[in-house]
């Protein structure tokens, strides 16, 4: 099987060591994705962001949204539930991946109210 790691924009990925996504085979992982660009903004906005890098990842890895079949949203504030939620809901209202939303205490930058990992495959 091969691995093809795909970068992607963040800062973080040489100091930590990690990719934006990983496609092994027909399948791509793609790592937690925090709102860059969009730290200031409400939400709504983060939560787009997010997605919208997710998209791009996928893209570069020959996948596309339309083929996630799993998410895992990690929220700071249990009040954003329902909004994070709409927004990932347009993304996916038709495709419907499993998905878990979690709260956790904070992110790696303070101002982050969201964060989202995605796994999709690559059709054959």
């Amino acid at each position: 099987m091969t691995r093809t790691n795909i970068p992607g924009t963040s800062p973080y990925e040489p100091v930590i060591g990690f990719s934006r996504a990983v496609r092994l085979g027909n399948s791509v992982h793609v790592s937690g994705t925090g709102p860059v660009g969009a730290d200031d903004q409400d939400v709504a906005e983060q939560t787009d962001q997010c997605l919208t890098l997710i998209a791009a990842a996928l893209k570069n890895a020959g996948s596309s949204i339309e083929h996630v079949y799993r998410t895992r949203m990690y929220i700071t504030r249990t009040e954003d539930w329902e909004i994070a939620g709409r927004v990932h809901g347009k993304f996916f209202s038709l495709i419907r991946p499993a998905a878990t939303m979690v709260v956790v205490k904070a992110l790696l930058d303070p101002r982050w109210r969201i964060e989202i990992e995605a796994d999709a495959l690559i059709p054959e």
